[in-house]
């Protein structure tokens, strides 16, 4: 077993801890769980749940846990049938859909964002801030630069099991990009299509 994979079975036995409890318990050096930690939360395997007071003087400490989606849940069935209450039709019935779903889409999106909006900021630090929010939301998403601008790419859906049944939602994720960049974005390819194993967002000037 390697140490990041001791460092998540340590998290997946006790469902919380910071760094320095996790080191103590595997005898590793802390800036080694750290980095460990940090890899783990890209990944998605992880998630930074909030800052708690340490023991003694000095900053509060990270708590990291196991994701909620990995523990097991009712959410897909619950979010479909929300989704359907709000009007969003599901994919057989789409022949006459008006502007009132992308419009629903868009409130959606806003709500998601909730506070964040990163467009004051410059254009990397704004990518790496939409990054690190959408990765709190289990997206496993990065950005990369491109000869027409740069992209933001998922390499997780985080709302799989009821995609196919509301494809609107690539448009709250569209909407979502563009809420938190200040600028639109365009999907480019979608996961699951065509062998893609990736959603890939064009951010537009």
């Amino acid at each position: 077993m390697t140490a990041r994979q001791k460092v998540l079975a340590y998290l997946n036995k006790t469902r919380t801890a910071s760094a320095r409890e996790v080191a103590r318990a595997l005898k590793m050096s802390a800036a080694d769980v750290r980095y460990h930690l940090r890899v783990l939360v890209s990944d998605g395997r992880l998630e930074m749940m909030s800052a708690r007071p340490h023991e003694g003087k000095g900053r509060p400490e990270k708590v990291y846990s196991i994701p909620r989606a990995a523990l097991g849940d009712n959410l897909s069935a619950l979010s479909d049938a929300l989704l359907a209450e709000a009007g969003a039709l599901p994919k057989k019935h789409r022949d006459n859909v008006s502007g009132d779903e992308a419009s629903r889409m868009e409130a959606l999106a806003k709500r998601l964002a909730g506070d964040s909006n990163f467009a004051s900021q410059p254009i990397a630090k704004r990518l790496n801030l939409v990054v690190e929010k959408l990765n709190q939301m289990n997206y496993h998403a990065r950005w990369e630069a491109g000869a027409e601008g740069p992209r933001v790419i998922f390499g997780h859906c985080p709302y799989a099991a009821i995609i196919e049944k509301h494809p609107e939602l690539c448009q709250m994720d569209a909407a979502l990009l563009k809420e938190l960049m200040g600028q639109s974005a365009e999907q480019l390819t979608k996961i699951g299509v065509e062998g893609s194993l990736t959603c890939v967002f064009a951010i537009r000037r």
